[in-house]
Order: C-alpha cells, then structure tokens, then sequence
C-alpha cells in the first residue's frame, strides 16, 4: 500500500498535563459526583497554567459507561461545575479504553488544522459509581443483550460469540505464547515500579488533590506465590486479577496550545505533538491493535522504537505489554517505567490523559527526547501519540 502523506499544518505544543490520583473501587473517590472529580482536574489544569479559561475553544473529554452521573455530555458539565465561562463549549469523546487519549489527539488535530488555538483535553471515569461495562448491559432492558450480536452484518462477519476483553485477552497470550508466569512476572514488575515511584515522589509533579487526596490507592506489595495462588477468571485460562488492570475512579486534563497562543497569552510548553493516528485490528482479539497502531505510527513520524526514550502502554491486561513488546522490538526499560494499570489503576475515560501526563513528566525526568503512548480499545482499535519534549 502507497504511504499516505503525513504533513502537520501547524505545531500543537503541550503546556501541561495533570491527572487525580487514582482511587481504588470503593476507596476514597468512590462518593465524588463524576463532574466534582473532572473539575478538580480541570481545576488543577487551569490554576497550573495561569491560561484565562475563557480563551479556551473547546473541551473535549473522554468517558465510557456515559450513563446516570456520567450521561449528559459530561465534558460540559465538568468544565461547568468547575465554575469556568459558559460560554466555552465542551464534548465527549467514547474511544472506550483510549477515550481521552482521543481527546488529546483531537484536540491536537484541531489545532493543526488552524480551526482552534487553545484545547483543553480531559478524561473523567468514576468506576465505582457506575460499573464497567453499565453501558453495554442498559440494553437488557430493551431486548438487546449484547451491542453487537444480533445486527446481521456483525453475525456474518464475526459469529456470535464472545466479545469481550477477557476473551481477547486469552486470545493473545495464546498467539503469542504467553504463560501465566510470564504475566505473573510482568504483573508483579507493574507493582514493585509503582511503589517505588509512589515512595520516590515520582508522581507528585503531576497530581492534583481532590480535597486531600494525593497519592495513588492501587499498588500494593505482592509476590509471585500470592499470584500463584489465585483462582482463574474462567475454568482453564491463564488469566486471574492478578494480571489484569485494576478497576478505579479518576480524572486528568491536558493543555494543548498553537504557536500563536503560547505567544499571545505567555504560556511556557514543554514538549509538542510529534505524531497522533489511530488504527483497527481484529474485533475479537480486540487488544492486539497498538501492535499495528505503532508500526503504522513510528513509520509516518520517521522514527523506530529505538528513538522512542519513554513508552507508557495501557496494561489493561498484561499480555497485552508482553505480546506487544514481542512484536514491536521495545526495550521493557522504557515500557511502563513507573508501574501500569495492573498496579495504578485503569479508570477508563480518564487513563489517556492521565498516561500522557505521566508520559509527559517522566520523559522530563529522565532527559528523554521522544515520548509514545499507545492504548488499546474496546472494538479492536488503538491509539498512538508521540511527543518531543522541547527543553532538553
């Protein structure tokens, strides 16, 4: 197939980027209204920034399960339970899994093409408050036990059977000759890094309060045996808990900027937008797609993994990192360096942005040039960002 041309209009540069700490079901987030817990990361952005929120041209967030507190176009009334102007519009963005990540990369897309200056990209999930998956089940009520089967052309085309993450999961590890131990080793690397993070002050710099809630809720010390002792998630899968990302309650925001708003309202960026796209993959396997997401992606930006000084990949499941590691060549150094969603917690709308700020900090961290985040999505999709950091 004949590359497509990949030309930016304009350089998107990154101001800031900051998340919530994540709280674990039931913990300390559990009884915060979604739109409380997105505003205080907007809060927290806006505050940072000294940005005039009314300059803003959009809010766009990620969010999936838009239901009850969540329905309602969150995006909107998130930024307006934060207080800011009303007239600044805001949107919500449903890539599942990678649903602020798409905020970013539509923000960033808006600015490129000279139709915004200053986005506010965000994500908001409160797991707690409405359980994973509440979306797909509302149906039930209607006479739809599934959003795919029944519609003709899914039944053809795919089958009727499951479709769910769990399955896609088992499905990986099996290609990719994935065993339980390797997850377990992976799973318990996820845990061990956090920790170390959480008591090294790694991620200070990049959470803001909700009231005195500071410091991640999910890491927790662990071994393999303790691993090993765990029942499967069905009989004869190599999946348990222990390798799966953890359910959780969050929000994160970033502030996307064009060169002449950095210059007309003084603000200070420290990385810009390299590269943003999205590919699909098989549906039933559903988590295999950043594998051909970062290959398409790290072609169109010129760039090989080795480039590439800090990954974060969402660890919805740990095969998903190990066979992804596999294929794409990465150095597991620079894979997920601070813990991932196994040990952090995977709020759903919230983990792209909350992933890009945690990107964004460490790549200051560590001196690193070039940034990549990818996600992969309910559906068989996936998202991939690269950032250069500007101050080095």
């Amino acid at each position: 197939m004949t590359a497509r041309p990949y030309t930016p209009l304009r350089q998107v540069y990154v101001i800031d980027a900051v998340r919530t700490a994540v709280g674990k079901r039931g913990g300390a987030l559990a009884g915060v209204h979604p739109a409380d817990l997105g505003a205080a990361a907007l809060r927290g952005l806006i505050e940072r920034t000294g940005i005039d929120p009314a300059v803003v041209d959009d809010v766009i967030v990620g969010c999936v399960d838009n239901i009850g507190p969540q329905a309602g176009n969150i995006g909107r009334t998130m930024w307006l339970t934060a207080g800011y102007p009303e007239e600044v519009p805001g949107v919500t963005v449903d890539r599942q899994c990678g649903s602020s990540q798409q905020a970013v990369n539509f923000g960033a897309q808006a600015i490129m093409s000279g139709t915004a200056e200053v986005i506010v990209a965000a994500g908001v999930q409160n797991m707690s408050a409405i359980p994973i998956s509440a979306a797909m089940l509302a149906g039930k009520e209607y006479g739809f036990d599934s959003p795919f089967v029944g519609a003709t052309g899914w039944d053809t085309r795919y089958g009727t059977g499951e479709v769910s993450q769990f399955r896609g999961a088992e499905l990986i590890a099996e290609k990719w000759g994935i065993t339980r131990e390797d997850m377990e080793r992976w799973a318990l690397r996820s845990h061990e890094r956090a920790r170390a993070a959480i008591a090294e002050g790694r991620f200070e710099a990049e959470i803001v309060p909700v009231g005195d809630f500071t410091v991640d809720q999910g890491p927790r010390e662990t071994s393999l045996e303790k691993m090993a002792s765990l029942q499967p998630l069905s009989e004869g899968s190599p999946l348990t808990a222990a390798v799966a990302s953890q359910i959780s309650d969050g929000a994160s925001a970033t502030l996307l900027a064009s060169e002449w708003a950095v210059q007309e309202y003084g603000l200070t960026p420290r990385a810009r937008i390299n590269h943003v796209s999205a590919r699909g993959a098989d549906p039933i396997f559903m988590l295999s797609a950043p594998i051909p997401a970062t290959q398409w992606a790290l072609d169109k930006a010129g760039l090989t993994i080795d480039d590439i000084d800090v990954i974060e990949i969402n660890e919805a499941f740990a095969p998903v990192v190990l066979a992804w590691i596999k294929e794409i060549g990465a150095d597991p150094e620079k894979v997920n360096v601070n813990g991932g969603a196994i040990a952090l917690g995977h709020p759903l709308g919230a983990t792209g942005a909350k992933l890009f700020a945690t990107l964004l900090h460490e790549l200051e961290r560590v001196n690193g040039r070039y940034g990549l985040l990818t996600i992969c999505e309910g559906g068989g999709t996936a998202n991939v960002t690269i950032i250069e950091r500007l101050d080095r």
